[in-house]
């Protein structure tokens, strides 16, 4: 049994267990949760751990390696726009830390040397690399501090897909990390996997000799958690591997791996992406690991707009992130992109804030507080919207017209005024003949210039005056 002082929680601690590589002869494919033909079990063991929040968050960034795998390449001019809005996002203080990059095609070095000119400190750019000499001078030729290094760690993929056993998987893995520490880098290494594998027979014995070789060569290494299925849950009393929580704990109890060398990545797989995300960063860990807009394989990975916004909810400010940069991303990603957003996408999507029932239109008319999430158009740049149909009601066309128009005040236009009542009865009109589809904005200014010519033209000046104010 050891016992030893604690520094970050000024207590002492008993260490009664080391978990040791337990060398199988057979892949554990833990059958009773992972059936395959069945949708996998949530099994509990009712041990909890406490919350363990580190002083400092950070969001990393993954678009330009295990996001761009989804999509079409990405443009060398795609990539460093991008990044800059990143830099731009992320603040003063650094909260986007860092950005992973591929560096194999012309195009991917290209884009690493475009943006390592800008000169930003944040988000540092990284790279993701496979394990040979050749790609570890390369990442050496960029003067890059620190790599990805996959080190797939269930027996899914060290029996079925290397056909290796885990003593020979933990041995290859351990001499490719001295590689990177021979030549100074700090290797960052993805433990694909970690919430299908064995994780007392080999996560943490694995864990345990990376803080070895960390103590040896005095170069921080870090652990990325890999989610890359999806199937890690945050439910208290979750029975490991699956246990978010229980992962973080462990890794840093039983291997003692400091909070800011530890960083969970999740894929979207049960819709849990964030929520574990959030969990990981509550339980201990420093860094998440994000894509923009959430692409990546299947159903893509963590949004780092979405943890941005949780780590303003978690920290109570904003950490001097420009959080209006997340709308810049989103119109520059579709428009200039073509990549689509579905449009109740939260934040992002260009209806998230928008309103089709009446009822909702009539509380916005009245006061913003009640149907809009928080204040949109101050934090995102994205003022709350109504859609015109056959559920907009009065109350729906007037905060149309109000918010298309820049009405403010006095020039404010009620819901019962003459023009409203007749615009609604246009709208309900085309309804009863069968239209399905919501009015466009060019429809609904052709109705107001039909109904009131004048009056038209007097929106329309306003509308010019209130832009070049702007």
């Amino acid at each position: 049994m050891i016992v030893k002082y604690n520094k970050a929680r000024n207590l002492i601690e008993e260490h009664a267990y080391k978990p040791n590589l337990q060398d199988v002869a057979q892949p554990n494919l833990l059958r009773n949760v992972f059936s395959y033909g069945s949708i996998p079990k949530t099994a509990f063991n009712f041990r909890t751990v406490q919350m363990d929040t580190p002083k400092d968050l950070f969001i990393t960034d993954t678009t330009f390696r295990d996001g761009q795998q989804s999509c079409s390449p990405f443009s060398v001019e795609n990539i460093v726009e991008l990044y800059k809005m990143l830099h731009r996002l992320s603040g003063p203080n650094g909260i986007i830390r860092q950005s992973e990059f591929f560096l194999y095609s012309e195009q991917d070095r290209k884009a690493v040397e475009k943006c390592l000119e800008l000169g930003y400190k944040f988000p540092e750019i990284t790279s993701w690399i496979r394990a040979n000499e050749k790609d570890f001078e390369l990442v050496k030729s960029f003067g890059l501090k620190e790599t990805g290094i996959l080190v797939s760690c269930s027996d899914y993929h060290i029996f079925k897909k290397m056909n290796i056993t885990r003593k020979q998987a933990l041995d290859k893995y351990l001499s490719i990390v001295k590689m990177a520490l021979e030549r100074g880098i700090r290797p960052r290494c993805h433990f694909e996997d970690i919430t299908r594998a064995d994780y007392f027979g080999f996560v943490v014995p694995f864990a345990i000799e990376l803080m070895k070789l960390q103590q040896e060569s005095g170069i921080p290494i870090k652990i990325r958690a890999c989610d890359t299925m999806g199937y890690g849950v945050s439910y208290p009393g979750t029975a490991l591997p699956r246990s978010v929580q229980g992962i973080i704990f462990g890794l840093k109890y039983y291997a003692e791996v400091p909070s800011e060398q530890l960083e969970w990545h999740g894929h979207n797989d049960f819709y849990k992406a964030v929520v574990n995300s959030a969990t990981a960063w509550l339980y201990g860990c420093s860094s998440v690991n994000t894509t923009v807009m959430g692409i990546g394989e299947r159903t893509g990975n963590t949004p780092l707009e979405a943890m941005a916004i949780e780590y303003a909810s978690i920290k109570g400010h904003n950490g001097g992130m420009d959080l209006s940069v997340i709308t810049e991303i989103a119109d520059y990603m579709e428009n200039e992109m073509g990549i689509d957003i579905p449009p109740r996408t939260p934040f992002v999507g260009r209806n998230f804030n928008a309103t089709r029932a009446g009822i909702h239109a009539d509380g916005l008319l009245k006061n913003q507080e009640i149907y809009n999430i928080f204040d949109t158009e101050k934090i995102l740049h994205r003022a709350p919207t109504v859609i015109v149909d056959s559920f907009s009601g009065l109350a729906g066309i007037a905060f149309w017209i109000n918010k298309y128009y820049n009405l403010t005040g006095e020039d404010v236009i009620d819901k019962k005024d003459d023009l409203i009542v007749k615009m609604k009865e246009m709208v309900d009109k085309k309804y009863a003949e069968g239209r399905t589809t919501m009015m466009s904005d060019g429809e609904l200014n052709m109705m107001i210039k039909a109904i009131d010519p004048q009056r038209y033209e007097t929106l329309k000046s306003h509308l010019k005056t209130k832009k070049s104010e702007n």
